[in-house]
């Protein structure tokens, strides 16, 4: 949609835990085409925020609005279907299942067939084929018939992520994507990013610690610190501000 609206916007969002605010009031716009780096300290709210915008805490007060439309109190599920994916706790692996099996079922959910455990492939070749093109893009085809359980944290997260590739979403929501991985894995996702990122159709939320990985993907940054959005704007100048070094990079502080 190309309207006024941007495609995710948060107002005033906020949610407390008892006398605590884990995030306090914010807002932010996110338009097509852009990745956006969520970055602070940590117990910033980073996480707590993202939970908020996919639906898996309810907000205490303020709005989410996806393309315009109010999804405060909506789901996480209907957040999905209405475009919004993400990784790492919003799509839950299947551990007794394959690895293939994992994939083709959110194929089969993206193609509105419903997530039917019992189906017969051979009535699914072509799900089965869009399974494998998801797997051999995060490089996990050799391991299909694995086990989910069986795979390796590295391996499980490139798992979640071909999962959410094969759900096809408007908006990505990355939480620290490569935390776990070795050095050999990490470019894979990264790579996977890049290619997502050059769409310019796509809406990327990234929540990453590595400040090069940052720079290297990001088109804007945003910060937060103590639940409060304290800095958006180009990367150069947000890594750059005073109230980044000390709070973020630690410049100025102790040990």
């Amino acid at each position: 949609m190309t309207g006024t609206h941007p495609v995710l916007e948060t107002r005033d969002l906020t949610i407390r835990f008892g006398g605590h605010v884990a995030v306090d009031a914010v807002s932010c716009r996110f338009d097509p085409g852009t990745l956006t780096a969520i970055v602070g300290p940590n117990g910033a709210g980073k996480t707590t925020y993202f939970n908020l915008v996919s639906g898996q805490l309810p907000a205490t007060g303020g709005q989410v609005l996806l393309y315009g439309e109010d999804v405060t109190r909506a789901p996480a599920p209907l957040r999905t279907r209405k475009g919004m994916g993400r990784a790492f706790q919003l799509t839950n692996l299947f551990p007794n299942l394959p690895v293939l099996e994992n994939v083709r079922l959110a194929v089969q959910a993206r193609a509105g067939l419903g997530l039917n455990l019992v189906s017969m492939w051979s009535a699914h070749v072509e799900l089965i084929e869009r399974a494998e093109h998801y797997l051999e893009r995060v490089s996990l085809l050799e391991r299909r018939a694995t086990l989910a359980a069986e795979l390796s944290h590295g391996d499980q997260r490139k798992l979640e992520v071909a999962i959410l590739l094969a759900l096809e979403p408007d908006i990505f929501m990355f939480d620290e994507p490569t935390a776990g991985m070795s050095v050999d894995e990490v470019p894979v996702i990264l790579d996977l990013i890049h290619e997502i990122k050059a769409q310019k159709d796509k809406t990327i939320l990234l929540v990453e610690h590595k400040m090069d990985v940052v720079r290297s993907l990001a088109d804007r940054i945003i910060v937060l610190h103590q639940g409060q959005l304290v800095a958006d704007g180009q990367p150069e100048e947000v890594i750059a501000s005073p109230v980044v070094q000390e709070a973020y990079l630690g410049v100025g502080k102790s040990a």
